[in-house]
């Protein structure tokens, strides 16, 4: 399993120095612009203050988090799952299991707002979004928290690695990671941003009636024919739009959000079964495959985890 790969990697990055002190231990590489930070904590803490100068990425490597936030922001942060702080943003952490022998860790990844914008500028204008929908914003989101896919998590041990190694071209794939990073952090806001639309209205624009629509009826076959008819669309226009706003094909996406729902549903400690065909799978075996290409880990692993 690749959070696994993460880990080895934190406990590679102990082994190469004693540690200062048992909460929030932190190691810096930095590195062409961007700065890496890996954290352990050793021990039990509560309320240890984590500030945002520039944009952070943060991603869990083992162990558990609390985040506490602005107005009332409260969330459990675990491996597999991204974390996101604007500049200037400030979180306070609990560390409930964090112990000698099994330490906290998590990674910390600072970009430039100035690198953001120019790979959301980029993205604006090679993916532009349909016009009632506007454009893609850096700054829309000051802080947000997403369960990543398994190919995120290979990036992450990609990143990882260029700032540990000494190969020749570790500055090369650390610049091309980052800017992947930062486009799939800005597709995946821009995404929560069309939910948010398709939720609250959905007659805001063809794609975000396609949305709800797709929500609404996860638990059916859809068909791409209904979907271009809900959309008012032709079916070469209707890919196009789609893919540039959610960024990937209808098929591809329905499959996500199935997965998504589905990895709600466990959490909220349904079974794995019930919540199989609840989300429109008909075989479990399949239900169960797909789901560890997405998340790194079986249906059932992951509901006993959240648990």
């Amino acid at each position: 399993m690749l959070d696994s790969g993460l880990a080895s990697r934190a406990a590679f990055n102990r082994r190469r120095q004693t540690p200062a002190q048992l909460v929030e231990n932190r190691t810096i590489y930095e590195r062409h612009g961007a700065e890496l930070s890996i954290y352990d904590t050793f021990a039990p803490a509560e309320k240890v203050r984590l500030d945002a100068e520039e944009v952070l990425y943060c991603g869990m490597i083992t162990g558990k988090k609390v985040l506490h936030g602005q107005q009332q922001f409260q969330s459990d942060f675990l491996p597999h799952e991204s974390f996101v702080m604007g500049a200037g943003e400030t979180v306070e952490i609990d560390f409930p299991e964090a112990r000698l022998d099994a330490p906290t860790s998590c990674l910390t990844l600072g970009i430039s707002r100035e690198r953001l914008r120019q790979v959301c500028d980029q993205l604006n204008r090679d993916e532009p979004l349909p016009a009632a929908l506007g454009e893609r914003d850096a700054r829309r989101d000051r802080m947000f928290h997403i369960w990543h896919t398994e190919a995120t998590q290979r990036l992450l041990v990609r990143i990882v690695d260029s700032f540990l190694s000494q190969d020749d071209d570790r500055d090369l794939v650390l610049n091309l990671g980052v800017t992947e990073l930062l486009s799939r952090m800005l597709r995946q806001q821009g995404r929560q941003f069309l939910l948010a639309c398709a939720s609250t209205d959905p007659t805001r624009h063809a794609l975000t009636a396609v949305l709800r629509h797709i929500d609404d009826h996860l638990d059916q076959p859809l068909e791409i024919d209904h979907l271009c008819r809900i959309a008012c669309m032709s079916r070469s226009k209707f890919y196009e739009q789609f893919r540039a706003a959610v960024g990937c094909g209808a098929m591809e996406y329905i499959q996500q959000r199935r997965l998504e729902r589905a990895r709600e549903w466990l959490a909220a400690g349904r079974g794995v079964t019930e919540v199989c065909y609840a989300v429109g799978y008909v075989n479990p075996s399949h239900f169960t495959r797909r789901f560890h290409q997405q998340y790194g880990m079986s249906p059932k692993a992951y509901g006993q985890g959240r648990r």
